[in-house]
């Protein structure tokens, strides 16, 4: 039988180094076979078989997708288009694919290249303000119309940069010596997304590829372009928080003996048990908008058969506008009646507080805005020389930058507090299919003209917040890489590498009052034609609002019949009215100049590798080996220029600023780590068609940047004031420039027979043993000798006081008495709406230092993962119809403990994070110019994340997606496509301890793209 040879050819390694460069190969070539002769075929038959291919002939464990045509991907989204491989599954931002997760590790864990080169990557967050900056590269930002192949390696190997420990993804682009002559296509896309509410209904999508060579194949260059621009709308609702605590035999906030009736419990949890209650509930609606441009350029030049040169430029451009409205309460007044339910952690069915002897409070409105930019430029160089078919030689090298930045000059996050005093009570029904139903006891006898209806004239400001991050990162690699060919037997590859990567966080922050300041008091400062109304049930109207006749009965009873539903609220341009509230007190409409976050990590990597290749037929049967080593030294260089801050403000009742203070102050950490990273890969053709795999490799994957901070930032103040029961401390965040990669030894061992020319089925199991996985530690330290204003002097004074006159010990009262005393007046000179626009209380030297809980990254644990993964491709002769279909089971020993008690050990747990079961299956047809694509794509619920300071876990419900795609050959240069995503327009919902702990929801809806490519 004829043996495998693992050494490269010259072609092989041309398409492995020129396409895939910088040590990432492609498929394996047999040097006994003679040159391949390039023939087209194009399709969804022929990307299939290309991809098999790619996966029979490869070493180890590789997955791959490829292009049906020039400038055709299987899926619009690079993302969605992997999740079609065992193993992979994706998240999904704004209803689209962005990052994905390999065998349970997540965006993080993996590395995703560009043409074998390691990419900068930069975010700020979105929906809200705040650096966020881990490794993860967004797959949104690259149009898939410039995107050859897709190759997934999902076992560790020599030749490739380190960083990957689920997997690394490497992108390969269009090169012009790859399709010799003249090619052009050009195509146009009309995209309907039916979220949209405010924007164009239909908006435009337009991609050209334009590639040409000389006739000897000695000098080449290729141009790719793509814009496309999306507006889509956002619907859902949240939760910012449930304070988990065990219970008492009391709930804070509840009635004193001044107040009224006490608080009444169904379903009373027993002492010990856990409880939940929510802090919040917002309803939201936003209208977004996203431009995203792509440009590769690529010149190729041959003077001599032996020698290749390529110089590509990469350039891509997102520009993203969001503009958000939300309706919400803030639950923090007497809490008067709960049914909770039965659950693990006993949780609220159905809630009820009330205002009683105090004015109504405010029912939240506030309008939100993001303006953000992203950017990637790349410059790289590519050098092979192959002098003969025993020695190869490549030089590889790229200078890339990114970068997030505001796109406005008010930051990239504003935040405009508006609201309506107009509750005189307020609860949630937690008992529907989903979706939390607000309801509120409407009552603007006090504030608004007492017609039960909410007005303009009612809605008045707060607070502004505006958010100015930034990020940058820029990283440099070269590589020179040789390949050596013994003989048909054996081959030796090896090389060494260096990678400097360098980062960069700034942010600031205005949290400044307006003229209604924290308590509304100044309705109808909002110009009414700033405002819009906006009917919230006429987003939600897959959902039931209607109470169901338990929860009628509960709020009936709890009201005397007032509370309704709150489903009516107001919209606006954020920018708009924040520059018109500012102005009327003076405010610039600015971000601030002073950063409270200036943050710089330096990593400079070198390597060396060598790998080994050995082929051989043992009883007739082709064996093939690969044994690599790869050693890596990593420097680390972390730079705090920390604005540190000198004061906290107690502005209201729950409300606190901690501002960054004038002066900047540098401040740097450093460390230094190594790593031996060995790999074999094994595979046995047992008989023709079926092949044995079996793998090791060792892997790592390194912390976030923004888990290497060297200084304390994001201070917070406490949930209430210290004083007061149920109080939680203030938060803070602490980095570790010391932090070590995650380390995992990896095993792989699998079976897989291909049994027709574009058929096969595959079963795999994997196990990851990992070390080092990052947890979080948290101390309760007193930060930069900051004084706290709510436990002091003037607080117990207060406390006295409002003993003394018989009224409740509230965040409220306590305020305000604290105020009274401030101004020398009686306790009832004012309203606390009042108090909260007249008095600022600073801490001061006579205060006690106040305490922050500060959490702090380190490496803690050691977890096994492991799964099986299962897949099947097909194509029933020459019907036309075919199947790919593939199941991941992905287990893992460690998962969050939901009854766990918060109290124990400040609340910090370890948990697995990403790990779910996925299923996709794809039903093909491709016949007489016909070719149809409709795919089911599964993800079971898994633990997105742990917040909090481990308290709180964030879940994503499981979730479901089925697309289809249609598309027709007119002529041979003309094809017609129509796509439809997420047809049934299935929801994103995340919850917390329960499912009934709903954290978000945002609904979905389907999109549909008809397209039209012409090849020349």
């Amino acid at each position: 039988m004829k043996q495998q040879c693992f050494h490269r050819d010259r072609l092989a390694f041309t398409i492995s180094v020129v396409l895939g460069v910088t040590g990432i190969p492609s498929v394996l070539a047999m040097e006994d076979e003679p040159l391949l002769e390039e023939v087209t075929v194009t399709g969804i038959r022929a990307s299939l078989k290309n991809s098999m291919d790619v996966k029979r002939d490869s070493a180890g464990v590789v997955d791959a997708i490829s292009a049906e045509d020039m400038g055709k991907f299987p899926d619009s989204n690079l993302a969605e288009s992997l999740q079609r491989i065992s193993g992979v599954s994706i998240d999904r931002r704004n209803g689209e694919g962005s990052r994905v997760t390999v065998r349970g590790f997540g965006p993080d864990y993996n590395l995703i290249t560009l043409n074998g080169r390691q990419m900068p990557s930069t975010s700020l967050v979105q929906n809200g303000g705040g650096v966020s900056q881990g490794r993860a590269f967004d797959m949104d930002n690259l149009a898939a119309e410039s995107v050859r192949a897709l190759e997934v390696y999902k076992t560790g190997r020599a030749d490739i940069a380190s960083g990957g420990m689920g997997a690394t993804i490497n992108i390969i682009t269009q090169r012009p010596l790859d399709r010799p002559g003249l090619n052009m296509s050009l195509g146009a896309k009309v995209l309907r997304d039916t979220t949209n509410v405010v924007g164009d209904d239909y908006t435009p999508e337009a991609a050209g590829l334009f590639s040409w060579t000389d006739e000897g194949e000695k000098l080449g260059f290729a141009l790719t372009a793509s814009y496309q621009q999306r507006d889509s709308g956002a619907s859902g609702a949240y939760t910012n928080n449930w304070i988990t605590e065990a219970y008492d035999g009391t709930i804070p906030q509840s009635p004193g003996e001044n107040s009224g009736e006490p608080i009444h419990i169904l379903n009373e949890p027993e002492l010990g048990e856990l409880r939940s209650l929510p802090i919040d509930l917002r309803y939201i609606h936003s209208d977004r908008e996203r431009t995203r441009i792509n440009g590769q350029l690529t010149l190729q030049w041959r003077p001599i058969d032996t020698l290749t040169g390529t110089v590509d430029y990469t350039y891509a451009r997102q520009d993203i506008y969001e503009n958000r409205s939300e309706l919400s309460a803030w639950m923090d007044t007497y809490k008067s009646d709960i049914a909770f339910d039965r659950g693990p952690v006993y949780t609220p069915a159905l809630y009820w507080e009330e205002r009683r002897e105090q004015n109504p409070r405010d029912i939240g409105l506030a309008l939100q805005q993001q303006n953000q930019v992203n950017t990637l430029k790349s410059l790289g160089l590519n050098l092979l020389w192959q002098p003969g078919d025993e020695f190869e030689l490549v030089f590889d090298a790229h200078q890339s930058e990114s970068s997030s930045l505001p796109d406005a000059g008010y930051g990239n996050w504003i935040n405009i507090g508006l609201g309506a005093n107009i509750s005189a009570g307020q609860g949630i029904d937690f008992t529907g299919d989903g979706l939390p139903i607000l309801l509120v006891d409407f009552d603007d006898g006090v504030y608004g003209n007492g017609n039960g209806k909410l007005e303009e004239g009612e809605v008045g400001s707060s607070v502004r917040q505006i958010f100015n991050d930034r990020a940058f990162a820029e990283f440099t690699q070269a590589r020179l890489g040789a390949n050596f060919v013994f003989n048909e037997t054996h081959s030796i590859d090896f090389g060494i590498e260096s990678r400097d990567m360098e980062t960069r966080l700034q942010s600031s922050f205005y949290q400044e009052l307006l003229a209604g300041g924290w308590g509304i008091a100044n309705p109808g400062d909002v110009p009414a034609e700033y405002l819009s109304p906006i009917n919230y049930a006429k987003l939600f109207n897959d959902y039931n609002l209607s109470l169901g006749s338990n929860s009628r009965e509960f709020f009936d009873r709890v009201s005397d019949g007032r509370a309704a539903p709150l489903l009516l609220g107001y919209t606006g341009n954020a920018a708009l009215v924040g520059r018109h509230l500012s102005n009327a007190v003076g405010l610039p409409w600015a971000v601030n100049p002073v950063d409270n976050l200036d943050r710089t990590v330096h990593e400079a990597v070198y390597g060396a590798y060598t790998q080994y290749y050995f082929s051989t037929d043992w009883r007739a049967m082709p064996v093939n080996l690969v044994v690599g080593l790869r050693y890596e030294k990593t420097g680390v260089e972390s730079t705090d220029l920390a604005n540190l801050p000198s004061e906290v403000v107690w502005q209201s009742n729950n409300d606190f600023q901690i501002p960054a203070g004038a002066t900047a102050t540098p401040y740097s950490e450093k460390a230094k780590y190594n790593h031996w990273l060995p790999n074999m890969d094994f595979d046995i053709e047992f008989i023709p068609g079926l092949i044995g795999r079996f793998s090791y490799s060792k892997t790592i994957a390194r912390a976030n940047y923004d888990q290497m901070g060297s200084a304390a930032s994001g201070l917070s103040g406490p949930s209430l004031p210290t004083l007061l029961s149920g109080s939680t401390l203030g938060t803070a965040g602490s980095g570790n420039p010391g932090i070590l990669p995650l380390e995992s030894d990896n095993l792989d061992l699998s079976l897989e027979w291909y049994f027709d020319a574009s058929s096969y089925v595959s079963m795999g199991y994997f196990r990851k043993d990992v070390d080092n996985f990052i947890g979080t530690a948290t101390v309760d330290v007193n930060l930069y000798g900051l004084s706290d204003p709510t436990n002091g002097p003037r607080a117990l004074q207060a406390m006295a006081d409002l003993t003394a006159l018989g009224e409740p010990l509230n965040d409220t009262n306590l305020f305000s008495m604290v105020a009274a005393n401030i101004l020398g007046v009686d306790f009832y000179e004012y309203t606390a709406e009042e108090f909260e626009n007249l008095v600022d209380v600073t801490g001061n030297a006579d205060d006690a230092p106040i305490i922050f809980r500060v959490s702090q990254p380190k490496n803690s644990e050691r977890a096994v993962i492991d799964g099986w993964e299962v897949g099947v491709q097909h194509f029933l002769g020459e019907t036309g119809f075919g199947l790919q279909a593939n199941y991941t089971i992905v287990n893992g020993d460690i998962e969050y403990d939901v009854e766990q008690d918060p109290a124990i050990n400040g609340g910090e747990q370890f948990a697995l994070t990403g790990l779910s079961d996925t299923a996709n299956v794809s039903l093909i047809f491709e016949q007489y110019g016909l070719s149809a694509r409709l795919s089911y794509n599964w993800r079971d619920a898994f633990l997105a994340g742990v917040e909090d300071g481990g308290r709180r876990p964030r879940y994503t419900e499981e979730y479901s997606q089925v697309d289809l795609s249609i598309g027709y050959e007119v002529h041979e240069n003309l094809k017609l496509s129509l796509d439809g995503i997420n047809l049934l327009g299935e929801d994103q919902r995340q919850f917390a301890r329960s499912t009934s702990q709903l954290l978000r929801i945002e609904m979905l809806g389907p999109r549909y793209a008809l397209s039209a490519r012409y090849h020349f």
